[in-house]
């Protein structure tokens, strides 16, 4: 017997909670993973709050990231052992005691690698990395604008940036965080009492920069498209806009969809500049996931990429770690802890 956490309407972290749930058998083609940790990120928060699709229909256990053992071997599944230690990107489901995945979405973990790293890797380093260099082919040469740049993906972001030599980078956040962007040598940009357009224009000469990454939505993205150097890329992963407070107000999420740009195509050709929607939920070129998944696990083994962990909550805590980061008290990742699964590499 184990647990899982359920979403059962959409609303506050009141409608979120942890459940019992039975030990579920492998199909065939699929592992059966003992969970240690599961990572939350804010796209669960907008799916409770009914913000955010694809999701199940209520109530459901949401997830796209786990850490732990193998528990199971379904059918047909070879060249994998019962108690291996892996990582595993989920479509859903994720943030239970046990899960149940197909083999191509599961990555064997080094002898030593942590599994709280694990667990803080597979949502917000794919997402930085797919979006800088598969959509991007980001250059050392290039600028960068990371909005929330003390997130998950946005600390995962400067740490891609900082690895491929990327000199030109800005970074906004709250100002007490503004400690960590610099660490990894950004330009901090308080993002409460600073307007990012300006500083981009006056220290850019007017050109703009070559990325953007913008989880925030509404016209926030409309000013972040405004900051695009000719041929720059925005990329849009996120409309916390839309949730500006752990209250479900339809009213301000609406308020944020209508503030949000229509993109014309006609201009983005006149200007050379491109928009990329990135969800790795939905993606399902599998082995594109496998290959950047395997580079950020060399990048984490050779020092290059550190996942910041900020919290790790109880499971059963769930509610008080959405609101956590509801509250932007979290810098990097919030995972929940699952089942004890006897790992060396955790003591």
């Amino acid at each position: 017997m184990g647990k899982r956490v359920v979403i059962r309407k959409a609303g506050g972290v009141n409608c979120i909670g942890a459940e019992p749930m039975g030990v579920p058998s492998p199909g065939q083609g699929e592992l059966r993973i003992k969970v240690a940790y599961a990572g939350i990120n804010f796209a669960d928060l907008l799916m409770r709050m009914g913000f955010y699709n694809p999701r199940p229909p209520y109530p459901f256990t949401p997830g796209y990231e786990v850490s732990g053992v193998v528990d199971a071997l379904g059918e047909g599944v070879t060249g994998w052992t019962v108690g291996q230690r892996v990582v595993a990107a989920m479509r859903n489901g994720g943030q239970a005691s046990y899960v149940l995945t197909p083999v191509e979405r599961v990555i064997p973990l080094p002898d030593g690698f942590s599994l709280k790293s694990a667990a803080a890797t597979p949502v917000t380093y794919l997402t930085a990395h797919h979006m800088l260099h598969h959509l991007g082919h980001m250059t050392s040469d290039d600028s960068v604008l990371i909005h929330g740049g003390a997130g998950g993906v946005g600390t995962a972001a400067l740490q891609l940036c900082k690895w491929a030599g990327v000199e030109n980078v800005w970074a906004t956040s709250s100002k007490p965080k503004h400690h960590i962007l610099e660490h990894y040598g950004a330009r901090a940009i308080d993002r409460h009492n600073e307007d990012f357009v300006e500083i981009i224009k006056n220290e850019t000469n007017g050109n703009g920069v070559d990325h953007i990454l913008d989880p925030i939505g509404g016209d926030h993205l409309r000013r972040s498209l405004s900051s695009l150097a000719e041929g720059g890329r925005l990329y849009t992963y996120g409309l916390s806009a839309a949730a500006p407070s752990a209250k479900r107000s339809l009213l301000k999420a609406m308020f944020a969809l209508r503030k949000s740009p229509k993109f014309d195509p006609l201009r983005l050709m006149m200007r050379n500049r491109a928009v990329f929607g990135v969800h790795m939920g939905t993606w399902t070129d599998e082995k594109v996931m496998q290959e950047q998944l395997e580079r950020i696990i060399e990048g984490i083994q050779s020092g290059h990429l550190e996942p910041i962990i900020d919290r790790v909550f109880p499971a059963e805590e769930v509610h008080l770690a959405h609101q956590h980061i509801h509250d932007a008290k979290n810098i990097g990742k919030v995972l929940l802890k699952f089942e004890d699964v006897g790992d060396a590499s955790e003591a």
